[in-house]
């Protein structure tokens, strides 16, 4: 889907049917035959539109044929059964002397405000349309960043209550999702830095101070991803342990019962033997006796053991609760 639009009255966008000069050319997942009419009426090369339809696109920056372009990695949300997903989409910005040019896979919510004149922007001033992208996109990632953390907040207060599969696989698919940010915005300062360089920001005092303010904006987002992807990789690792600790009780407390099954087993496979066996017979003769004898010898013999092993347990615990209070009397000191 192509899209031309142009400064009206009062500098508010108005769309356009046709291509006109120093108009601004948006590109939502171009055909074949769309982008070669574009760039014959632009005098834009093709390689350059379809840099940012590859959805692994890296962030960069391109100058060719009087052409510039910056690709920056942006911020999708995508519902889904489970909640909103999160992940980034390369988009091009293109300049030369003729249009500024954007290009998407899918639409952007920055752009949109860009349509509406939430933001003002101009279709001749390239430079001041980069800034204001940037900052919008920069601000989005906050945006989403909080949204990160909001929705890992409900996630493990949920799992404060009771541990489930489902929530950790959200808490997983969150973390993920902090990495891509993390090294979008990466790469999204490397481009800031290339454009901070251009001659028309180097000379004017008003893009110069726009840039600080991206700057600000873009390092302010480096960082609480990076807290929160910290904070998050935390809770992993302390619910991994948990649910290790959970793991190990279990399988002590199956243990305990094999122990116990197996005396009882043990003695009844000696005294099902298919040969003589003591107590057999009393005074000649077979006795239902020596059955019940041998069943409460085996009933004491296991309570014996059982007791046995639940002292020991609860010797292994106090010692370990002392351990950890000389150890917590030794920091304090």
């Amino acid at each position: 889907m192509v899209k031309y639009f142009v400064n009206g009255d009062g500098a508010a966008l108005s769309q356009s049917d046709v291509f006109t000069p120093l108009c601004w050319v948006d590109m939502v997942s171009p055909t074949d035959g769309e982008v070669e009419k574009v760039a014959a009426a632009t005098d834009i090369p093709e390689d350059m539109i379809k840099a940012a339809l590859d959805e692994e696109e890296m962030a960069r920056t391109e100058f060719d044929e009087g052409c510039s372009m910056f690709v920056v990695d942006c911020p999708v949300i995508e519902e889904s059964d489970a909640g909103d997903a999160y992940s980034t989409l390369p988009l091009a910005v293109i300049y030369n002397k003729n249009c500024i040019m954007t290009v998407c896979l899918k639409g952007n919510p920055v752009l949109k405000d860009f349509i509406t004149g939430r933001t003002k922007v101009k279709c001749d001033r390239p430079v001041q349309f980069i800034l204001s992208f940037l900052m919008g996109n920069a601000k989005r990632f906050l945006y989403c960043l909080k949204q990160i953390d909001r929705r890992s907040q409900r996630v493990q207060a949920e799992l404060g209550s009771k541990l489930k599969n489902d929530d950790i696989l959200q808490l997983l698919e969150l973390e993920n999702s902090l990495v891509y940010f993390s090294t979008s915005l990466n790469s999204n300062a490397k481009v800031h830095e290339k454009l901070a360089k251009a001659e028309a920001v180097i000379k004017s005092e008003d893009y110069q101070d726009a840039y600080d303010d991206l700057v600000i904006e873009c390092n302010q987002a480096i960082e609480m991803c990076k807290i929160y992807k910290d904070t998050l990789s935390v809770s992993m690792d302390a619910y991994g342990s948990v649910i290790s600790n959970n793991a190990n009780d279990s399988m002590k407390k199956l243990t305990i019962i094999t122990i116990l099954l197996a005396i009882p087993t043990m003695i009844a496979g000696f005294w099902g033997m298919n040969m003589p066996v003591p107590f057999q017979a009393f005074n000649g003769e077979t006795s239902q006796l020596w059955f019940w004898v041998v069943i409460a010898g085996t009933l004491a013999i296991t309570a014996a053991v059982a007791i046995i092993m639940l002292k020991t347990n609860a010797l292994s615990r106090t010692a370990a609760r002392k351990t950890k209070r000389q150890k917590r009397n030794r920091k304090k000191k």
